[in-house]
């Protein structure tokens, strides 16, 4: 693959404070989690289809049929990903939930291990069993009553964490993908699968899908085009150039960015609980991210 014209660093960066303002909007939004999550997902698709077409009109005919099907179940994994972590918005607080699902490189290293054979290193190991401790603090602390921010802290934490390990299938199979299938095609392809798996479950729930008022859907849209068109595609656009494992250190920026709006907009202090797991789950996170990087 050729260099690329924009340097992936900056591309990150973008990213990250792209997708930093996304549990913000969900929190602002009085739509239903998983409706939120659809017209976001529709939104982007709109955006970036026509764009696929015009750049390059016959890259879908081009590609193979088991790279579609694998972009199909990679939409599928985006689609839990979002509703599970939109879901989790309404329950817990922002610091909690942003930090859970980010707490994919634990996963995406358990899964390089048990689907492509790749070595687990002792750092590695180190970093998963850090992090692991950090959601035992955060959850047992909230579950005794230790100051958590939510409704109902543990479950919200839940629905973050099966989150994360949805984001974690989300950027293993774009790493492999993203090597042999242009960006527009895929996105392409993985956002309209996930809005068709949303739109399911949103009728299956008994929710309107377009009976909002225009305040909802101004917010849906600043959801695409902020952490859907900026965040994730700019992500999926860097996993085409960069190691996933930068990618996914680099979205360790995302907890401190969304707590920090959170703080600043929604006038929401993290519990103790939350803070000293949190703060232990980007230890590990970011010790899982380095051994990762090092033996890639």
């Amino acid at each position: 693959m050729s260099d690329p014209e924009i340097d992936p660093r900056i591309a990150l960066v973008v990213a990250v404070l792209a997708v930093s303002t996304s549990a913000i909007l969900v929190r602002a939004s009085d739509a239903p989690a998983s409706v939120a999550a659809l017209h976001r997902v529709v939104i982007t698709t709109l955006i970036v289809a026509p764009l696929a077409v015009v750049h390059d009109p016959g890259a879908f005919g081009r590609l193979a049929p088991r790279d579609v099907v694998a972009a199909a179940a990679t939409g599928v994994a985006l689609a839990v990903h979002f509703a599970t972590w939109f879901e989790s918005l309404a329950w817990t607080s922002v610091a909690a939930s942003v930090t859970l699902v980010q707490s994919q490189p634990l996963f995406v290293a358990l899964g390089a291990w048990a689907l492509l054979d790749e070595r687990v290193t002792r750092g590695t190991t180190a970093g998963i069993l850090l992090a692991v401790a950090g959601i035992v603090v955060m959850s047992l602390g909230e579950l005794l009553g230790g100051g958590g921010v939510g409704a109902n802290p543990l479950y919200g934490n839940a629905l973050a964490l099966v989150g994360g390990v949805m984001a974690a299938a989300y950027v293993l199979a774009g790493r492999s993908l993203r090597q042999r299938f242009p960006l527009l095609p895929y996105v392409t392809v993985v956002y309209a699968v996930a809005a068709v798996c949303l739109l399911v479950f949103v009728v299956g729930s008994g929710h309107p899908v377009f009976a909002y008022p225009p305040r909802e859907w101004l917010l849906f849209f600043l959801m695409a085009v902020g952490p859907g068109l900026f965040g994730h595609t700019v992500l999926n656009w860097a996993l085409g150039h960069v190691e996933s494992s930068l990618v996914s250190v680099s979205l360790l920026g995302e907890p401190v960015g969304s707590a920090l709006l959170a703080l600043l907009v929604l006038a929401e202090i993290p519990g103790p609980w939350t803070l000293v797991g949190g703060v232990v789950i980007l230890a590990g996170i970011g010790v899982t991210a380095r051994s990762q990087k090092q033996v890639s």
